[in-house]
């Protein structure tokens, strides 16, 4: 048994966040969504890319875990996934419409794939002491990476006028740039070498066998399933479809939504900092609970602004949103770590993958059906969603977060392992 990680591996595990931050406001919260509304595309342009990628990463994402358990090598698997991304980020708005909805789609594949190892690195980086507050750090320091990545977006379209190309590929080198300290200064745990390596022709045993597997520990699927309800309206509005309903529902323009983003980030960077703080003291599920319950205030404000017209509501979304945001991811990592055993992590994370990225088929194709096809308007649809996150709400009610003691059978096990958690 060792002291534990570095602070320079932790150090490079936060820098990551950050990185990832980069690209998932600066591309899919903001200046794609930007790009769509300019080139007259459809919500459902949108729509369709999120879910094309979702059911992509449903099937890859355990896959990707499972491997990552067996190895105990996830970093290669976050540069693989990383390098890929930037690149067809990099391409993004380079070529015709059709082009850049398929860029986008390998770009939200590799991050989401890059994620479940990312997320699996938390034990890695952290002791069972000070897991909550490393996961806060992260999630607070990467919206830093938001700042980042809004800034770079306004130089190359406001200042540099290299138009939306020049702002993806900005954006691109910062993700690389942010990422590249985790490819060299995370050290990992070893892997456990009695279980075979999965192949990627028998994806779809091993995803079934995952559930079942995780159906013999108690809370994991009851959280997964209550994650699928409240990330399926955060994916869902944190996709693009916030930028929308701001732009095109409220009727502001860009500028205002970017003032928006600002405080909404700022109070971000606030929930994930303070976030791990309460976590420790309370618990990650109790602090997740009283967290969707601002989610759900935040999004029926945005109800009623579009309603009553009382736009200046909106003001009230950015922080309460922001501090949503930042204090959901968390606490939802560090409640996956603590119902899940450490033998098996990487695995359940793929299917804590899995569900986020089903809800992020379901989420939008709701948003899609709801204003393209039902024409019940973006306020009826923004309202849907607060419903998906009072049901999450209610599932989390029956899942237990106490520290576990695992099994021998269950732990990490093996040859000389540095720092065995049992959390």
């Amino acid at each position: 048994m060792s002291t534990g990680p570095s602070r320079l591996a932790t150090a490079s595990w936060v820098t990551y966040d950050l990185a990832n931050t980069i690209f998932a406001l600066g591309v899919v919260g903001l200046y794609f969504s930007d790009w769509l509304i300019t080139e007259n595309q459809p919500d459902s342009a949108l729509a369709g890319v999120q879910a094309a990628a979702a059911a992509v990463v449903i099937f890859l994402a355990p896959w990707a875990g499972t491997r990552s358990d067996v190895l105990g090598r996830r970093v290669p698997t976050l540069i693989v996934t990383t390098v890929l991304a930037v690149l067809a980020t990099a391409l993004i708005a380079t070529g015709p419409v059709w082009l850049t909805l398929v860029m986008l789609w390998i770009a939200v594949v590799a991050v989401n794939t890059g994620s479940v190892v990312y997320d699996a690195l938390l034990v890695d980086v952290s002791t069972i002491d000070n897991r909550g507050h490393i996961s806060g750090l992260g999630v607070g320091v990467g919206y830093f990476g938001s700042f980042i990545g809004l800034g770079l977006g306004l130089v190359a379209l406001d200042v540099l006028d290299w138009g939306f190309p020049g702002a993806f590929r900005l954006i691109a080198l910062a993700f690389l740039i942010f990422a590249l300290p985790s490819f060299f200064f995370i050290s990992e745990r070893p892997g456990h070498s009695d279980e075979p390596l999965p192949t990627a022709g028998d994806i779809a045993a091993r995803l079934a066998r995952s559930w079942r597997k995780a159906r013999t520990y108690e809370g994991v699927v009851r959280f997964l399933i209550g994650r699928f309800f409240y990330t399926d309206a955060i994916n869902t509005l944190i996709g693009g479809f916030l930028a929308i309903f701001v732009i095109d529902e409220l009727g502001l323009d860009r500028g205002f939504f970017t003032a928006l983003m600002g405080v909404a980030i700022t109070s971000a960077i606030v929930g994930g900092l303070g976030a791990g703080h309460f976590i420790e003291r309370h618990g990650p599920l109790r602090v997740l609970r009283f967290v969707l319950v601002l989610w759900m205030a935040a999004m029926m404000t945005g109800v009623t602004a579009a309603i009553t017209g009382l736009t200046d509501v909106a003001w009230v979304i950015g922080p309460l949103g922001g501090i949503a945001l930042g204090a959901t991811w968390s606490a939802d990592r560090v409640v996956m770590v603590r119902v899940s055993p450490p033998r098996h992590l990487g695995e359940f994370y793929g299917l804590y993958a899995t569900v986020g990225r089903f809800a992020t088929i379901a989420g939008p194709l709701v948003w899609a059906l709801v204003v393209d096809v039902a024409n019940l308007g973006r306020s009826f649809a923004l309202g849907t969603l607060a419903v998906f996150v009072a049901v999450g709400w209610l599932l989390l009610g029956g899942v237990d977060d106490r520290v576990r003691s695992w099994p021998v059978e269950d732990r990490l096990v093996p040859n000389g392992t540095r720092d065995v958690p049992q959390t």
